[in-house]
């Protein structure tokens, strides 16, 4: 599950990223881009994504288009207007819900009076993520080209986020300084593969148990 991406992968990227900066500077924007979407449709969106991310976890991936629809309360038409393909689906799940973990972590930080609690807390979202994301380890498997960079998307939005948390604590003197953000997320990862396989396996606990290890006495 946590596998470095290959040169390749990660490269594209790096240009995918490079291409988004220029987009933003005078110049380099191409005309007739699309207007910033408004609000409510921004809202729409992710009302329309949550729905879909669940339907994806209780009935796996080929829950049917019109089930999802009726959980976000809008029709079958509006789903494919958006996303015209399942796989776009999957894509735009998958890239959302990393996006809300990542933008969980500077919150915590701000939110929380301890940055070891942040970090405990925003470890706690990771593995919501991570269980939740088992019904879809098959698709993002397959040969699709529109998977390939989603690994690489998924570190380079949460890793550094990891690593900011973990700074903060071990400024604070909360959290042990020798662990790597990278280190500590495929450790967690480990820990919540088979999760759903058995009753008597609570992964969330050993998380507990291992957040509670990194804690300075």
């Amino acid at each position: 599950m946590f596998r470095l991406p290959s040169g390749r992968a990660e490269s594209s990227v790096v240009k995918k990223q490079t291409s988004a900066a220029q987009d933003g500077q005078g110049g380099t924007k191409s005309e007739g881009s699309p207007p910033r979407k408004r609000s409510d449709a921004r809202r729409n969106e992710k009302t329309l994504l949550d729905a879909a991310a669940a339907a994806f976890v209780t009935s796996g991936v080929e829950v049917p288009v019109r089930a999802i629809a009726a959980m976000a309360g809008v029709g079958v038409g509006t789903i494919y207007r958006h996303f015209p393909t399942r796989a776009d689906l999957i894509v735009a799940v998958y890239r959302h819900q990393v996006e809300e973990c990542a933008q969980a972590g500077p919150a915590l930080l701000t939110s929380v009076t301890s940055p070891h609690a942040a970090l405990t807390q925003w470890i706690n979202l990771f593995v919501d993520f991570l269980v939740t994301k088992h019904g879809l380890a098959e698709a993002l498997q397959s040969d699709d080209v529109r998977f390939q960079t989603l690994h690489g998307y998924f570190l380079d939005r949460l890793v550094p986020v990891c690593a900011s948390l973990l700074e903060a604590g071990a400024a604070a003197g909360e959290t042990r300084s020798d662990v790597a953000a990278l280190e500590l997320m495929r450790g967690v990862g480990n820990l919540c593969i088979g999760s759903g396989d058995t009753s008597t396996y609570d992964a969330r606990r050993m998380v507990g148990l291992l957040m509670d290890g990194l804690r300075v006495r």
